[in-house]
């Protein structure tokens, strides 16, 4: 199969690229960028060269329904918004990597992203595609609303303990950092090499537009509305997210006990990876891989649970999941051009 991808010059574009460059049943056709049509692929990204030798086109729904069979949306949010009603009235599958279809409520999409939020007609349709928790809808979606970055991380960490009666959902903080590549390519002063560089920083307090994807995944798996404090950072590396989770508990259990609780869970997830009692996942450890490390430790002192989530937040945040959501749409292998061994050091 063919796969257009539209927003072709940013780091979501470039990572479904080198995947799908690999990948057995799909392979790169269409690569849309309205800003830099016209010019060679390679002009954008050196280092494809000789690999992706293909002009940029403008969006033109009709060509890429001729000549495509899956889009992937690697835009900013607000603008997939006006292009997949477009594109799906034409038959074709769309996975969306922005944020314009995750939410459900149209008001809490204008109140948390400041934006005129899609048509509810497609909201409706839109099946969220966090992979590992709901692959049978996934299977027979038309359009993906591919989660955030830090939901995924998030919610992956939550979920097995959220399915139990053994802590408190009203205690959750989640403490989030990620690396600069999360605020994408284009110039921001956040992003700056002198503001970032020997430099941490917390942002966007209260106000992440993630906050209310977290806590509708949470409330739709929980069954109750949950809430949580979630507070991100900007740290100086390229790649990267850590999601320091704490929870109170209602009952006394070990690190043993919640190490296999999560085992149990994820045992036929192969992109989840949770660490034995007394090993703490670190960012490098999946770079460039598809998948999500977990570890746990229990405070016995003071009674709550330290969960720690990493991935990449290009890869299992963005463009791998995307990847694992078509070969779920489509019935292939779900590890399917995604068997990336992470890069060490």
């Amino acid at each position: 199969m063919k796969a257009a991808i539209i927003g072709g010059t940013g780091y979501g574009a470039i990572e479904l690229i080198r995947m799908i460059n690999q990948h057995p049943y799909l392979e790169v056709g269409s690569v849309v960028s309205n800003s830099q049509a016209g010019n060679n692929f390679s002009e954008s990204y050196p280092h494809l060269t000789q690999i992706i030798e293909q002009p940029l086109e403008t969006f033109d729904v009709e060509a890429i329904a001729k000549n495509n069979d899956v889009v992937f949306l690697a835009t900013p949010s607000g603008v997939s918004s006006n292009l997949v009603p477009q594109l799906m009235e034409t038959g074709m599958k769309c996975i969306d990597l922005s944020g314009d279809f995750r939410l459900r409520s149209l008001e809490q999409y204008e109140a948390w992203y400041k934006r005129t939020p899609a048509d509810y007609e497609y909201i409706k349709q839109a099946v969220y595609g966090l992979s590992e928790i709901y692959p049978e809808t996934i299977k027979t979606a038309s359009l993906i609303a591919n989660p955030g970055c830090y939901p995924t991380a998030a919610t992956l960490g939550l979920m097995p303990i959220l399915k139990t009666a053994i802590a408190d959902m009203e205690s959750i903080i989640i403490d989030a950092k990620s690396g600069v590549s999360g605020a994408g390519r284009g110039l921001s002063l956040i992003s700056h090499y002198a503001e970032i560089n020997e430099n941490l920083k917390a942002y966007k307090l209260g106000a992440h537009q993630h906050i209310p994807e977290i806590e509708q995944v949470l409330s739709d798996e929980s069954g109750n509305p949950t809430t949580v404090t979630f507070t991100t950072h900007l740290v100086p590396m390229t790649r990267g997210i850590m999601c320091t989770i704490y929870l109170k508990l209602t009952e006394t259990i070990s690190t043993k006990d919640i190490v296999n609780l999560y085992n149990e869970f994820y045992k036929d997830k192969p992109f989840v990876r949770v660490r034995p009692e007394g090993t703490i996942p670190a960012t490098k450890e999946v770079l460039g891989s598809n998948y999500c490390d977990i570890g746990l430790h229990v405070d016995e002192r003071t009674n709550r649970v330290t969960i720690i989530s990493v991935i990449d937040n290009l890869v299992k945040g963005a463009a791998g999941q995307a990847i694992q959501n078509a070969n779920i749409m489509f019935g292939w292998d779900e590890r399917s051009g995604l068997n990336l061994l992470p890069m060490y050091p």
